[in-house]
């Protein structure tokens, strides 16, 4: 029974999650007597260490869609690798439907480049420094989908290595490889 309750403070003690707000959308059903009127949220959450995750909800009062929505982006959330802790390791292109981003590394001190709920995902992931741009799709829904999609293929030097069965050196010196045969 102790253990049971000692897995439930260290749960209360996760580390809290940043959420943000993205869009918030009035939806109409129309019934026999007229509309009835409902809101759609969604919703952006984050720990700014790595993790990001989006949800949506559907309620009749704000509050309890954008509860709803927060609810179902800490259960989707993903992890990503970050360079430095602060920006991405490899430029990347990510797609869903009609939407496409295209997110590139940034040197230190550039900042946050991206339009509306592009930004909130790398605000709440803790990306401080990546360019990046939104082609085809402006629906908030799809640019956070396809952003997300983008961010799950970054692969980091770490897990090359590992899925090649060498060593981060072996990996991060072939980049330089090239160089050294021009010179």
């Amino acid at each position: 029974m102790a253990e049971r309750e000692n897995r439930r403070s260290r749960e209360d003690a996760a580390p809290e999650f940043a959420d943000r707000l993205v869009a918030i959308n009035r939806v109409s059903k129309t019934v026999k007597g007229g509309k009835r009127f409902g809101f759609a949220a969604l919703v952006v959450v984050g720990d700014q260490k790595g993790r990001v995750g989006f949800g949506k909800g559907k309620a009749k009062e704000v509050p309890e869609a954008i509860r709803k929505a927060t609810e179902q982006a800490k259960r989707s959330m993903v992890r990503v690798a970050l360079r430095d802790g602060r920006t991405l390791h490899h430029d990347i292109e990510g797609r869903h439907g009609a939407g496409r981003v295209v997110m590139r590394s940034a040197p230190e001190g550039t900042g946050i480049i991206a339009g509306g709920p592009m930004r909130a995902v790398f605000e709440m992931l803790g990306v401080k420094d990546v360019v990046s741009k939104s082609l085809g799709s402006q629906n908030p829904y799809n640019m956070i989908r396809a952003t997300i999609d983008g961010l799950t293929k970054e692969s980091s030097p770490r897990s090359v290595a590992q899925r090649r069965g060498k060593k981060v050196a072996d990996i991060l010196r072939r980049e330089d490889a090239p160089a050294e045969a021009e010179a």
